[in-house]
């Protein structure tokens, strides 16, 4: 052990501990194509066991924004991590890849062993719901960058499609029915709205919503739309996809159609979570704000021909999904949202 480096902020130590128990939690994540163990410079991935002809490869980074703050004020970091995932394989599902492999990075003020496993399992957790393999990561203990406590926690991607099979969104044509999958409430985008609305009214974050504690329901993990999604698109051609994510459906629904087409969306049949009305009541947020800050209760959303809506709502709905139609493309650019 080096003393001099502990007094300067790193734990060798603990950071070997924490491997040792995360250990568990990387294993019941593994793919058979995966080469060698957790500890490795690098980790290998086998692309010729997929059986594909023209593999194409798609990545995705993200975080999980300011959510982590309610986690560490909270000591609440078991669920954090499947947010982390969530965040990155619903992206690359949008082009119809199958997540493959995970790794993550989490920087710290201090390794707390627990602590770090806590992360990593619920980062397992979110890999074996995608359905792809936690094959690395680093955890950097930085004492002089961040407060006592505090940490920050990314993670990166990676999947394959067949390259005829790759969903780009240039089939979308006007007439096309948009079809929602939805949220389990607030998910990782919009927390520093969140927070302010609790700080700014005094909030305690124990209370009951509902039947159930507020901060649950704040930290409710993202929902992972892997298996629905690629099951749906084994049923039904599928043209495009959007993940409803930061900038809500204002900026995110216009990014899966072509340019020249629009968006519009009848919100008659979403269910918005008792959450997100709550933050809309509490903080004063008009419903022009709230479509571009929230996922007003649709996750994921894809898009297909109208001939093939009703085999998508049925084939979703007996996949136990409360899919409900939302909205169709125009011929008109922008978005339009009404009752």
């Amino acid at each position: 052990m080096s003393e001099q480096y502990k007094k300067a902020g790193v734990d060798i130590e603990a950071g070997y501990e924490a491997v040792e128990q995360m250990k568990s939690h990387v294993k019941r994540t593994r793919r058979p194509e995966v080469l060698g163990g957790l500890g490795g410079f690098g980790a290998g991935f086998d692309l010729s066991q997929l059986n594909m002809k023209q593999p194409v490869l798609v990545s995705g980074t993200d975080g999980v924004g300011t959510k982590l703050k309610l986690a560490i004020d909270h000591d609440r970091h078991d669920t954090i991590g499947i947010d982390a995932v969530a965040m990155c394989v619903n992206d690359i599902l949008t082009t119809g890849a199958e997540p493959l492999y995970f790794l993550d990075y989490i920087a710290v003020e201090k390794v707390v062993p627990e602590t770090v496993a806590d992360i990593v399992k619920g980062v397992s957790d979110g890999c074996v719901q995608a359905g792809c393999a936690l094959i690395g990561g680093e955890t950097a203990e930085m004492g002089s960058m961040y407060g006592p406590g505090e940490y920050d926690l990314a993670g990166f991607a990676v999947g394959a499609v067949e390259k005829p099979d790759y969903i780009d969104g240039a089939r979308v044509k006007a007439g096309d029915v948009i079809i929602g999958l939805p949220s389990s409430g607030v998910h990782s985008n919009g927390y520093s709205l969140v927070r302010k609305i609790i700080a700014d009214n005094n909030i305690d974050v124990e209370a009951d919503l509902e039947g159930e504690k507020l901060i649950d329901r704040l930290l409710e993990p993202t929902r992972i739309y892997v298996r629905e999604v690629r099951g749906l698109m084994e049923k039904v051609d599928i043209k495009a996809m959007s993940h409803i994510t930061g900038g809500g459906f204002v900026e995110n629904l216009p990014r899966a159609v072509p340019e020249g087409l629009g968006i519009e969306i009848s919100t008659g049949e979403i269910k918005v979570p008792a959450v997100i009305n709550w933050l809309i009541e509490q903080g004063g947020i008009s419903k022009d704000e709230a479509y571009n800050v929230f996922n007003m209760g649709i996750g994921f959303v894809v898009i297909v021909d109208a001939a093939d809506a009703d085999t998508a709502l049925s084939a979703l709905r007996d996949a136990g999904e409360a899919a409900v139609k939302i909205g169709e493309v125009t011929g008109k650019a922008g978005i339009e949202i009404h009752d």
